[in-house]
């Protein structure tokens, strides 16, 4: 017996690394539920919040360290590399809320903004080479289809507060300009609404950058959607002839 794995027989506890390897294997089995728990719960977790200041101090950097805990499952088997560069990703967007600037911090926005949108491809990368390589379908895939879709609304979403950051007046109908956490989440409804296609037109892009954006993302969304569907289709087609 191994002092580490030993459980009692009266079975009051169990050691630390005993549970910290559970922990791990759930994260392995189920990562790509838990990525999709954590990119809605991040997009969209500001509907529940009536003080949105809190928003970025504390609720913010609880998804993200739901993110970073989802991607260990998702790089588990990489090479070192990919896991070298998973952790180092995770750890500047991780520290990002933490060193924000209280004067001028359009440079910092701007900064921060790039380093979100290469972690949300990294993972987005790796979601998409596993929607492609296997011949089958199942929980999985249909979890890990849904989080490219909601990757690409958060690349989109960092895209827009990037030209948002350089260009105030953008896009029109953004409320509290001085308040970055509703800035942010005007952004996550305009991202959402554009990439689907559905465009209420209370918040519209002003400018030709904003423009060219919001339509590259609304292709991009189709795309998507157009590819998965085959995708999907053609695994189920094959498991069902095998």
């Amino acid at each position: 017996m191994r002092g580490s794995r030993f459980i009692p027989l009266n079975g009051t506890h169990l050691p630390i690394s005993y549970n910290h390897n559970q922990m791990l294997e759930f994260v392995k089995r189920r990562k790509y539920e838990v990525l999709l728990f954590a990119l809605i719960s991040h997009l969209y977790n500001g509907a529940f919040l009536a003080d949105h200041s809190v928003y970025l101090r504390v609720v913010w950097p609880i998804n993200m360290m739901i993110l970073g805990v989802a991607c260990i499952g998702i790089f588990a088997e990489k090479s070192l590399f990919m896991r070298r560069m998973r952790t180092v990703l995770f750890v500047l967007v991780m520290a990002i809320p933490l060193f924000m600037p209280m004067g001028d911090r359009s440079w910092f926005l701007n900064a921060s903004a790039i380093c979100y949108i290469l972690f949300f491809l990294f993972i987005f990368y790796e979601i998409l080479r596993f929607l492609i390589l296997p011949s089958y379908i199942n929980s999985d895939i249909i979890s890990a289809a849904g989080c490219g879709f909601f990757l690409l609304i958060e690349v989109g979403i960092f895209i827009s507060l990037m030209i948002y950051n350089n260009i105030p007046n953008a896009y029109s109908g953004i409320e509290h300009r001085d308040s970055l956490a509703h800035i942010f989440l005007d952004l996550v409804y305009f991202n959402s609404i554009t990439l689907t296609s559905i465009g209420y037109g209370d918040i519209a892009p002003l400018v030709h950058s904003s423009r060219l954006t919001a339509a590259f993302i609304g292709v991009l969304g189709q795309f998507y959607s157009v590819v998965l569907v085959g995708i999907i289709i053609s695994k189920y087609t094959s498991q069902v002839n095998q």
